[in-house]
């Protein structure tokens, strides 16, 4: 369930009645929903523009569509509208949309995922850089990918040894290594580039 204050009500009125095309709502849905960096997203939606699957919310005067994907995101978060002397401010509080941190039954993989969304990405992210889960081994060995400016990157070694494998193996007691699966020689647009045009040995 979604709650819409009066106010922020009044606000998506007066925008759509503003634009003054017929049957006009508002669309809203999660981006990167169920990591540190998610965010909602709001726009106009006519009905040629939804997908069919949408979750609607029917409001005073106009519709809100919620995208199906976002649904479980979304739940329980509050639209409202704060007024200024100096203006308004559209506020959406969604306590779910970074997702929950998993349980104790929660599988290898869940943890391992959810350790590399919450901790390692949004530190590599400065440097354009992100990490992905390519495969757990059944002997405990986590297999990942470097993409962005790691992908190819002359420090992608250092940055595996001493910030990825310290902060898996610290949350994930079960992880026996870690080792990068990329193809290094291929990056496009690397952070640092590799002496020599080699790769960075990862052994």
């Amino acid at each position: 369930m979604i709650n819409i204050s009066e106010r922020a009500t009044q606000h998506f009125l007066k925008l759509i009645q503003q634009q003054g095309i017929d049957g006009l709502g508002i669309r809203l849905r999660a981006v990167k929903a169920g990591t540190p960096a998610a965010d909602c997203q709001l726009e106009f939606c006519e009905p040629a523009d939804l997908a069919g699957d949408e979750w609607t919310v029917e409001c005073r005067g106009f519709p809100l569509y919620v995208e199906a994907a976002s649904v479980v995101f979304l739940d329980a978060a509050e639209i409202d509208y704060d007024t200024s002397p100096t203006g308004g401010q559209l506020t959406i509080r969604a306590p779910r949309i970074k997702g929950e941190v998993p349980g104790e039954d929660a599988s290898l993989v869940e943890r391992v995922r959810y350790v590399i969304e919450t901790e390692i990405n949004p530190r590599v992210a400065s440097h354009g850089g992100r990490v992905s889960l390519d495969e757990i081994t059944a002997d405990g060995v986590v297999l990942l990918r470097f993409g962005g400016g790691c992908h190819g990157c002359g420090m992608a070694d250092v940055t595996l040894k001493h910030g990825v494998e310290k902060t898996l193996r610290e949350r994930v007691p079960e992880i026996t290594a870690v080792r990068d699966a990329t193809d290094h020689s291929s990056g496009e647009n690397p952070y640092f580039a590799a002496q020599d045009g080699g790769q960075s040995a990862l052994a």
